[in-house]
């Protein structure tokens, strides 16, 4: 069976830095306290930021070995570092300036409201309480966020209603904030990885006032770390001063479309929202910058004959007819056509967490060499990310982590530039510039 592909292009620059590159700041600008730390991509960045981690947590529920926390403290050492459920922490023994964490995203819905200062309980220990209880606690000068770009519309039922929450509680301990939904290869970097970064200030932190739509294209600390321009001059206005847990039971009750558009800005409980696209002219890496020669990569990453077909299948497009389980109600499934194999002159699509193994996927990245099609090894999805080489196989440990399992932490990192991006303008805040 023969694949339709681009020709072979040139090997481009290797977007990779070596490890012994990656270390903490000697005179620090200031100390960070950093949340759900999977494998430190939010440490890398900002270490290159000039900032410098005094504390750190990472558990994965339901893992009798912690791989990703192993892989933390082999990198960094042990110190400050703490690998239990982040509701077991009650307090952050160093004190920081800068509280950062991807953390993952679950239902934001309020439960009910505490007659202490620390004011709402989420359903199901959910973890955006947890970052906000030791927010409330410490009161850092700022906070650094980073999730799924659905945050902003989830869930079904109310468009909107959970960042609102987010947003409303982060209003009443006394953070203004901004928000962008930011795809990295919009500026430069070789994935298409799409995510909502949240920064919040301190308002006594905060600089004098600036009108919502300057603070988004221009003075925020998003704007000047990742220019934007807008698409119209149209700005919305949503309130969340509301107690949070009336927001969450009466937000965007009509079930209409969520109010937030891809920037915005808290000021003062007021939300200020626009449609931007990204203002980048610099140099673009692709998927194809990032391969290793044929020669080095393993045996079991190509693809062989016997399973072409199973690929060529799954890829592509399919109308299948299907039962639900519970009802009998018959019902068409269907899904497009996928780029077979992967452009290599383009930034690669989003890295899922279910990119390792050989079995033939859907999701998976194929691409198409001089020595045939293959898997993109672990190294090529570390530098997707823009993490060093081989950072998810340390040598110290007294185990091997397998290739699944650090394409699993692939598919759960973010892009290291744009954390040091963000990193740099934040330090520019601390020294007062």
């Amino acid at each position: 069976m023969s694949v339709t592909g681009s020709t072979y292009p040139q090997r481009g620059e290797i977007v990779s830095k070596s490890i012994s590159e990656v270390s903490e700041p000697t005179e620090p600008v200031g100390t960070v306290a950093e949340l759900f730390a999977g494998v430190g991509g939010f440490r890398i960045g900002l270490a290159r930021a000039g900032w410098k981690t005094v504390f750190s947590n990472q558990w994965e529920p339901s893992t009798k070995v912690q791989h990703a926390s192993d892989v933390y403290s082999a990198r960094f050492g042990a110190e400050g570092h703490s690998n239990e459920n982040i509701a077991l922490v009650n307090e952050i023994p160093q004190s920081f300036d800068l509280l950062v964490g991807g953390f993952p995203c679950q239902d934001y819905s309020v439960a009910k409201s505490l007659s202490s200062s620390t004011g709402l309980e989420g359903k199901k220990g959910v973890l955006w309480w947890e970052i906000l209880r030791l927010l409330m606690q410490h009161q850092p000068r700022f906070v650094f966020l980073e999730n799924v770009d659905r945050l902003l519309k989830s869930p079904a039922t109310q468009r909107g209603r959970d960042f609102a929450v987010m947003l409303s509680t982060l209003n009443r301990a006394g953070y203004d904030a901004e928000w962008r939904v930011v795809n990295s290869a919009d500026y430069g970097y070789p994935q298409r990885r799409i995510r909502v970064f949240i920064v919040a200030t301190r308002r006594a932190e905060a600089p004098s006032r600036h009108e919502a739509r300057d603070v988004i294209l221009r003075t925020g600390v998003l704007a000047e770390s990742l220019p934007i321009h807008p698409v119209d001059d149209v700005i919305y206005e949503v309130d969340v001063a509301e107690d949070p847990e009336i927001v969450s039971s009466t937000f965007n009750s009509a079930r209409g479309k969520s109010p937030f558009l891809n920037s915005g800005v808290l000021i003062d409980g007021v939300v200020s929202t626009m449609k931007t696209i990204a203002d980048y002219s610099g140099d673009r890496r692709t998927l194809g910058d990032v391969l290793l020669k044929d020669e080095d990569v393993p045996a079991e990453y190509w693809i062989d004959e016997s399973s072409l077909k199973q690929w060529a299948y799954l890829k592509g497009s399919k109308s299948v007819e299907r039962i639900h389980k519970g009802t009998g109600f018959k019902y068409r499934y269907s899904e497009g056509k996928m780029s077979f194999p992967d452009s290599l002159q383009k930034p690669s699509r989003t890295i899922l967490t279910g990119e390792g193994g050989t079995t033939p996927s859907r999701f998976k990245h194929v691409v198409k060499v001089a020595g045939g099609l293959r898997r993109l090894t672990p190294v090529e999805l570390e530098r997707l990310c823009g993490f060093p080489d081989d950072w998810t196989a340390p040598e110290s440990l007294d185990y091997r982590v397998t290739d699944g399992r650090r394409a699993f932490f692939m598919g759960n990192a973010l892009v290291v530039g744009l954390i040091e991006q963000v990193g740099r303008v934040l330090a520019t805040r601390v020294r007062g510039g």
